[in-house]
């Protein structure tokens, strides 16, 4: 190594570490992904060896770049340090997260908790992708992933955020023209409004895994919303979270004594995102939202 290496460059490889894909770590910091490479290039360089390694989860640290990691998250909290100390001992969290989530927890607790988190960090910039999936084996391109079901994942770091329930529900106008079902077997002459079999990815989430019968009709859509809009218009039973008709009087809970159906939405990022002030606050936000919607995710 013939000089220190540019602590720019660390910082670069910093973000390369917790989003894996050029391509985003252009998008966060608003440059090109040829600017990107160029720089990784020039710290490998200056160090004399090789910081990354490119494998089918994206861009992964080599044993130097781990030891060049350690230097890069020093300099970003000294630089931390130094802007709480310039901003008379505010804590300011800054940057850009970019979070991928599942659809309903996207809608009704990641986007006010994230709406709440800039007023008191508006420097804070966060890119929310939203869609129901199991998670995905390669989370490059984004710092943090929330998923619902089951987690199987011993490459990420995993952190619980809340339980909540699915329960079935129908409109008032469906129930008076077909009447309540009286038990779960009577479900089967019901029309039902669910997933789109073929494109679901999470089997907690499928009515088929539940023991459910079969419905002889059905309105499928991959999406939550137009679920919840179907069963709205009358267009059948569905088994929806309960926190997105909370209090609702456009949804009448079905053999709410008969079935109901837990799930969990859990928090999956690679260490070295969680290692993020920014990170670290979205995900704190997320899990002050689920308190403060307990009730209605436990109803």
């Amino acid at each position: 190594m013939n000089r220190f290496p540019s602590p720019d460059d660390l910082l670069i490889l910093l973000t390369v570490a917790r989003l894996g894909r050029f391509t985003a770590v252009a998008e966060a910091l608003e440059t090109t992904h040829t600017t990107v490479s160029r720089r990784m290039a020039a710290l490998d360089r200056q160090l004399g060896g090789r910081t990354l390694t490119r494998t089918s989860a994206g861009w992964e640290l080599t044993e130097l770049g781990r030891q060049a990691l350690r230097a890069a998250e020093s300099i970003e909290a000294s630089l931390t340090a130094l802007k709480t100390e310039v901003t008379h001992g505010a804590e300011d969290v800054s940057g850009v997260v970019r979070a991928h989530v599942s659809d309903a927890f996207g809608a009704y607790i990641a986007g006010p908790a994230i709406v709440r988190l800039q007023q008191d960090h508006p420097r804070l910039k966060v890119e929310l992708l939203s869609a129901t999936r199991r998670a995905s084996r390669n989370r490059s391109g984004v710092d943090l992933e929330v998923v619902a079901g089951r987690v199987d994942d011993s490459r990420s770091e995993v952190l619980v955020l809340t339980e909540y329930v699915l329960r079935l529900f129908a409109s008032p106008d469906y129930l008076q023209e077909a009447g309540f079902p009286a038990s779960l077997a009577d479900l089967g002459r019901h029309r039902f409004v669910s997933y789109v079999d073929s494109e679901l990815q999470v089997a907690e989430l499928d009515y088929r895994s539940t023991g459910l019968p079969v419905p002889s009709a059905a309105f499928q859509a991959t999406s939550i919303f137009a679920q919840l809009e179907a069963v709205r218009a009358g267009g059948g039973i569905g088994m929806l979270p309960s926190f997105a008709v909370h209090d609702d009087p456009g949804f009448t809970p079905v053999l709410a004594a008969s079935f109901e159906r837990r799930v969990t939405y859990s928090a999956l990022a690679r260490p070295e995102s969680l290692r993020s002030p920014a990170v670290q606050a979205v995900i704190g936000a997320f899990l002050a939202e689920a308190r403060l919607r307990r009730v209605a995710l436990a109803s």
